[in-house]
């Protein structure tokens, strides 16, 4: 049978993406996204509902998505689902969660309505150049991040 693994969302980040660092110096960014579905129920009432994704990008991307992102700001993200399992030290109980791993992003505006000016017009540019191309992530990114993972969210 064959396996495809394929998510494209876009909504806006529910916090600063969190940049850390694994001890080989790979970039590890970590972000909420809150994707919002509306609707009208049988009765004409308007309804609404909203999806928190966890995400994780590497690499470049990282690197460029903490630079330039914030709270609020809207995204366009395109991945993979991960599902991770680990046990919690506290309570020793199996948890587990649905994430994304991204491969590539788009901006989705250029951050001057949420900032008050934005990114210069040359770095608004780069980056968005840099995130049309998929960036390699670590071999060792498939294992769950949990508690006990080298970078600590």
């Amino acid at each position: 049978m064959a396996n495809f693994n394929k998510v494209i969302l876009a909504g806006n980040l529910t916090r600063d993406p969190e940049l850390r660092y694994t001890p080989k110096g790979t970039a590890v960014a970590r972000l909420g996204v809150a994707i919002n579905r509306r609707w009208k129920s049988e009765t004409g009432e308007m309804k609404e509902e909203v999806t928190f994704v966890d995400v994780d990008a590497f690499g470049k991307t990282a690197e460029t998505i903490a630079q330039y992102l914030k709270k609020g700001r809207p995204i366009l993200i395109e991945g993979r689902l991960r599902y991770e399992t680990w046990d919690d030290k506290q309570t020793n109980q199996k948890k587990s969660k649905l994430g994304v791993v991204m491969e590539t992003f788009q901006f989705l505006d250029s951050g001057r309505a949420n900032e008050g000016g934005g990114a210069p017009a040359a770095s608004r540019s780069a980056p968005a150049a840099a995130a049309a191309a998929p960036v390699a992530e670590p071999a060792d990114a498939d294992a769950p991040p949990h508690e006990g993972d080298d970078v600590p969210f």
